[in-house]
């Protein structure tokens, strides 16, 4: 009875981690032509910022779950002990990150307020010093979002102007429309943005416009989250059992 139970547990966890590494696979590839194809592609996702990182993050998870799922099959077909432990201590490793992430984004909540952000935007922001790396990420993603600040442009009233600048209006470069929301799109009306015509400007804040792109995403992602964090738990507990069930 032990034995079949062994065996049964054997190949469900050869199952369980070919799809594993069948989906890191995936990823892998996808990853891979997207920030090699020569089609053309690739210069879509380098003007945006978002899917520039996505890219990079598909291909990292890619490899990590192709790995994993290439340890837990071999482990648990050659029924190697060794595999068995390497692939354990490699989950949970992955667990116990991912559980202090989840931690700390519940502790540093507070630091992700609309206000938080309001009041280190108007201490830190040196609108179009793009050797600021804090305002040239500000800049970029006011472009990327079409929006202003983070309530709205009002945000920038208190933020002092250039010494030489030729245009006495509180709203940045970064907040007038474009053509295409990138650095190279062009301005709709950069003049008449920058002496202060709303509907040349984007008006709307960018913690708004945000978490509404996001919004849909979180229950989502959490719910993911969850199910991948209990996957991993399980595989643990077969790890485990077929390491001390193995002779």
């Amino acid at each position: 009875m032990e034995g079949d139970c062994l065996s049964c547990m054997k190949y469900l966890m050869f199952l369980f981690n070919f799809f594993i590494f069948l989906g890191g696979a995936c990823l892998l590839g996808v990853g891979i032509w997207v920030i090699v194809d020569p089609t053309g592609f690739r210069e879509i996702v380098a003007a945006n910022p978002l899917l520039f990182t996505g890219a990079y993050i598909m291909l990292a998870m890619g490899a990590m779950l192709f790995l994993l799922g290439f340890l837990g099959c071999c482990g648990a077909i050659r029924e190697n002990k060794c595999l068995l432990l390497f692939f354990f201590m490699f989950i949970l490793l992955i667990f116990l990150a991912e559980l202090s992430a989840a931690i700390l984004a519940f502790i540093f909540r507070e630091n992700l307020t609309r206000e938080f952000f309001t009041k280190e935007l108007k201490k830190h922001y040196l609108r179009n010093n793009n050797t600021d790396v804090f305002s040239s990420t500000w800049n970029s993603v006011m472009i990327t979002f079409a929006c202003c600040g983070v309530n709205g442009p009002e945000d920038f009233e208190t933020v002092p102007h250039f010494p030489h600048s030729s245009w006495e209006t509180a709203t940045p470069e970064a907040c007038c429309q474009r053509e295409i929301q990138s650095r190279e799109g062009m301005f709709v009306n950069k003049e008449a943005c920058l002496t202060g015509i709303e509907r040349f400007q984007n008006r709307q804040g960018c913690y708004t416009v945000i978490l509404n792109s996001f919004e849909t995403y979180v229950y989502l992602a959490g719910a993911l989250a969850i199910g991948v964090l209990a996957i991993e738990l399980f595989a643990m507990i077969f790890a485990m059992c077929l390491f001390r069930g193995i002779q």
